[in-house]
């Protein structure tokens, strides 16, 4: 499969870390922007590269050459085939793709050349030809989405919008941001663009939101933007740390599975209306501690609400859009969200008949756990289950994960630790020598 970088910008925002050279050629801890993207795909068998060049493009091809030589920075070899598209003159961020589209037949990668990642490609590109998509964005969680474009999915990850800056977005909303990596078909290329400029999202992406022909690929993969100071500095010390590299879903992963009500969201049983979720404090706080330590933040929650008639999907969706919206204004996300709509009860007015049934992800059963290892490639025994029910706890024993219980002490069910608030009890689990793995 062939790989497109996009590698032409200027780095205007930057310009007090690195002067003078292309922004895909600043170094993060010695080493170039671009290098680290290249030796990512080398590793995992993409070495068929064309990179899109314009603002100092010699500074780029001086460096990299066809690909086959060593590293000037490093000593190592390259190992990759690389390809140039000089732009003469401006073409947008997609313009050089229709001058290229004789190369490009086959399914191929995009990726924007500012990027510091380490994703598993081979996950992502199955995941879009398992889907026949014309065109599929890697899409993740952040800790800004209020101020980020969006992206708007239904429950099978069809784009259903696709949300600028600049767009009115609904009060709630799910944190999933395009991170700057796509799969695209050749078919991308059957909307002909007459003019010599051409954006990517505005012209070419966005318009297949609603056709049924573009995904969204959700990963908590690391994928970011080093364009500001502030974001160099933060890259700088997530490669020093290694917390880069050991979010790339080949390595195993750990995770803090939490409950969602009397965990996340204060508890009035039932919860039917959206007016009543409300966080609890210090929930943010411990969510974004979660968010930087390594550990992956999924919310693992029964709902029977569902089956016994009282909520819809599409409001329980709601209510979720409005957890995740909170905790994005105070700058924390989910990884993941699992929830079991079952109920085995029957005898309720309005219930769904074909949702009263045993089943084996209701909590205390692991399933929705186990669904969550396979997805992400969690290793269980390393994780956390965290809630403030004995089924919590006794979801977390079965799954092999260690477990939280949050309330006053009186409670027993053999679980790890015991904390009064979701805070307290991350701290714990986040002290050396008291986590696993």
């Amino acid at each position: 499969m062939k790989t497109v970088i996009m590698a032409g910008g200027t780095g205007s925002r930057i310009s007090s870390v690195a002067q003078d050279i292309p922004k895909p050629m600043i170094c993060l801890d010695g080493i170039p922007v671009l290098e680290r993207e290249i030796e990512c795909l080398r590793e995992q068998g993409y070495k068929d590269i064309i990179i899109t060049v314009s603002h100092l493009s010699n500074l780029i091809t001086d460096y990299f050459k066809d690909g086959s030589g060593l590293s000037p920075t490093t000593g190592k070899r390259f190992g990759v085939n690389i390809e140039y598209f000089v732009e003469e003159r401006p073409l947008g961020n997609a313009g050089a793709l229709f001058h290229l589209q004789d190369k490009l037949t086959e399914d191929f990668l995009l990726l924007n050349g500012d990027l510091v990642f380490n994703v598993d490609f081979d996950r992502f590109v199955a995941f879009h030809r398992k889907n026949g998509a014309t065109a599929t964005l890697f899409t993740h969680p952040n800790s800004h989405p209020y101020d980020s474009g969006l992206i708007i999915a239904n429950e099978g990850h069809i784009v259903q919008q696709w949300l600028t800056k600049e767009d009115h977005r609904p009060t709630y909303y799910q944190n999933r941001v395009n991170a700057g990596l796509h799969v695209l078909s050749p078919k991308i290329f059957e909307k002909g663009i007459d003019r010599p400029k051409i954006d990517l999202d505005r012209q070419i992406l966005k318009p297949l939101s609603g056709t049924g022909r573009m995904f969204a690929y959700d990963s908590p993969e690391y994928v970011k933007d080093m364009g500001t100071p502030d974001r160099y500095q933060a890259v700088c010390q997530d490669i020093r740390s290694g917390k880069i590299k050991m979010k790339n879903l080949r390595r195993k992963q750990k995770a803090i599975f939490l409950d969602r009500d009397g965990t996340i969201n204060r508890y009035v049983g039932f919860l039917r209306d959206i007016a009543d979720f409300e966080l609890l404090p210090g929930v943010a706080d411990a969510i974004k501690k979660i968010n930087a330590s390594g550990y992956l933040a999924i919310v693992i929650t029964n709902q029977p609400v569902v089956a016994r008639g009282e909520v819809t999907f599409a409001q329980l969706r709601e209510i979720h859009n409005k957890m995740e919206t909170l905790l994005g204004l105070e700058g924390a996300y989910l990884d993941g969200l699992y929830f079991c709509p079952h109920h085995p009860h029957r005898g309720f007015e309005g219930e769904i008949p074909e949702l009263k049934i045993p089943c084996e992800c209701r909590k205390p059963e692991p399933g929705m756990l186990l669904k969550a290892a396979d997805d992400f490639n969690i290793d269980l025994q390393t994780s956390w289950m965290v809630g403030d029910g004995q089924a919590d706890v006794e979801s977390g024993k079965a799954a092999g994960c260690q477990t939280a219980f949050i309330g006053d002490g009186t409670g027993c069910y053999g679980q790890t630790l015991t904390a009064p608030t979701l805070e307290d009890a991350i701290d714990q689990i986040l002290k050396e020598g008291i986590f696993g793995g």
